[in-house]
């Protein structure tokens, strides 16, 4: 099915990448579908779109591919995650995903913004997986631990981790895209079309 304007269905474009897309689950640091997942599709606009397709033919050479944990994020998915922060402390999603802070404080230290830079369609949550199972090379953290074990200066994960970690880094920003400090999957695209937009429109 074809994405809406301005988005590209990134399974059509890159039938090879690997969707494990957390938010339209419960796999996910809230521990339930967000709003806005209405389907296991991912966009991203067509600048953006293009550039990931690149990064994932420098992978393809290794037998080693991305695995996107989302890309274009719906403003109703961020609404949700404001109303999640008010709601009681899950302490097993706590100890998961946030273990030293409390979740009122993940937008206050930058995990989480009312606006986010996903909604402008031009950014990605991604690792590096093996082509043949799946497997995840090992990044130091899961997906969306907040915490400075993810950010991309943090000394106390292993020599491996931050190998693959610069892997990473090295393959988007070939490709025009900007790391987070904070958050070692977090990718935005350097020159993205839409940088004071945030779109609303559901994933369905």
């Amino acid at each position: 099915m074809t994405a809406p304007s301005p988005f590209v269905d990134l399974a059509e474009l890159i039938p090879d990448l690997q969707l494990d897309l957390r938010y339209y689950g419960s796999d996910n640091f809230i521990g339930a579908p967000v709003d806005g997942y209405e389907t296991h599709r991912a966009w991203l606009t067509e600048p953006a779109a293009q550039a990931l397709a690149r990064a994932q033919r420098q992978l393809r050479r290794f037998d080693l591919s991305l695995k996107l944990f989302d890309a274009y994020r719906p403003q109703r998915a961020v609404d949700h995650f404001i109303r999640w922060c008010d709601t009681p402390c899950d302490p097993a999603l706590k100890a998961l995903y946030y273990p030293s802070l409390d979740k009122r404080d993940l937008f206050g230290e930058g995990y989480l913004n009312r606006r986010s830079t996903h909604s402008r369609g031009s950014t990605v949550d991604l690792t590096i997986a093996s082509t043949d199972a799946g497997t995840e090379l090992d990044m130091g953290t899961r997906f969306d631990f907040f915490g400075p074990e993810s950010w991309l200066d943090c000394d106390s994960i292993s020599p491996q981790a931050r190998a693959n970690r610069l892997l990473l880094q090295k393959v988007m920003t070939a490709e025009g895209f900007i790391p987070f400090h904070h958050e070692w999957w977090h990718f935005t695209l350097r020159d993205e079309p839409f940088p004071d937009t945030c779109f609303d429109i559901p994933i369905a």
